[in-house]
């Protein structure tokens, strides 16, 4: 089989290497057989693509290269695109995509990263951390006191690698877990499970919430005010899903009147957030730049690990479990 990988020209942290590539062969020596090559530049691209019949590249490089009507022609041996990224929103709508080529992203790549990020969050909020890192931008000593995460009630919408990493850590930390998914199917990390269509019946209960869930037509916007007014006062909320879950100009105004007693975002609308943006300067709003669940020690090991399993299951003629359905986007 042939497989191309195609490098943002400009990236310096997260390049598929071609001794990452070999390192991953040796943990899969069923797949040695493949045929690599490796690219970052417009040449390059266009030679591997004459015969390539599959590609491991980034969603933004699929955007540039695969515009509706691209495919086949581009590249007419193409069955599949690997992206390195768990959410693909960026390449909806899916009417790119031919029908005989299937997408798949690298669900459970970010898990491990995910989990200790979200509890960091969650701590950080217990903590009251945000207010002090606004205080000592000004300068003030302002005691807060604060209890323990055991006992507190947590609301994770989107119980996927993301959210179920950061479920199973607040479950260790004696948390009381609600989950929120399409379906109320139980999840092993989770106290109580509950649709997503009856997120509100929850939300008064929960003192943390946490967005860890795809960005789709029908999650985009769904923590609105009125929502976020649900909310016990005093909640605090956490976002590393995508910027367009939440409304954050709602946030930053539910900060300001009390009812939100902080927030932690590592993502915004737009990225990168300008200078200008308010969400730097709401007291209560800690705001990092989308790299919560990216480790650049592992990220690409499990990357090829995952797109590995997917050829494995292909060669046995079972479904391919990263295979994204365009229908659901994710």
């Amino acid at each position: 089989m042939r497989i191309h990988v195609q490098n943002p020209a400009d990236e310096t942290v997260f390049p598929i290497t071609p001794q990452q590539w070999d390192a991953a062969i040796a943990r899969a020596p069923d797949m040695a057989d493949l045929q690599v090559s490796f690219a970052s530049d417009d040449a390059g691209f266009a030679a591997a693509m004459a015969d390539a019949e599959a590609i491991v590249t980034w969603t933004k490089v699929v955007h540039q290269r695969f515009p509706k009507g691209a495919l086949p022609g581009v590249a007419p041996k193409l069955r599949t695109i690997f992206c390195t990224s768990a959410g693909l929103d960026r390449l909806a709508p899916f009417d790119w995509l031919p029908e005989q080529v299937t997408l798949l992203n690298n669900r459970g790549t970010h898990a491990a990263k995910a989990g200790e990020f979200g509890i960091m969050a969650l701590l950080m909020l217990a903590n009251h951390v945000p207010w002090f890192a606004h205080d000592a931008r000004q300068g003030q000593w302002a005691p807060r006191f604060a209890s323990v995460l055991a006992g507190r009630t947590v609301c994770v919408v989107g119980l996927g690698s993301l959210g179920g990493a950061v479920a199973a850590r607040a479950k260790q930390f004696g948390m009381h877990v609600i989950g929120v998914r399409s379906s109320a199917t139980p999840h092993e990390s989770c106290d109580e499970v509950v649709a997503q269509s009856d997120i509100d019946s929850v939300l008064p209960r929960a003192e943390f919430l946490l967005l860890a869930c795809p960005l789709t037509p029908q999650t985009r916007g769904m923590i609105d005010a009125r929502r976020l007014a649900l909310l016990p006062r005093g909640g605090k909320v956490v976002n590393i899903g995508r910027g367009a879950l939440w409304d954050q100009d709602a946030v930053c105004d539910l900060l300001g009147s009390g009812h939100l007693g902080g927030a932690v975002t590592d993502v915004a609308v737009p990225e990168p957030l300008p200078p200008e943006s308010r969400l730097w300067r709401t007291p209560g709003l800690f705001v990092t730049p989308h790299m919560s669940s990216d480790d650049p020690a592992t990220y690409n090991d499990r990357s090829l690990d995952i797109f590995f399993e997917n050829l494995r299951a292909a060669r046995a003629g079972q479904p391919m479990p990263n295979r994204v359905v365009p229908d659901r986007g994710y």
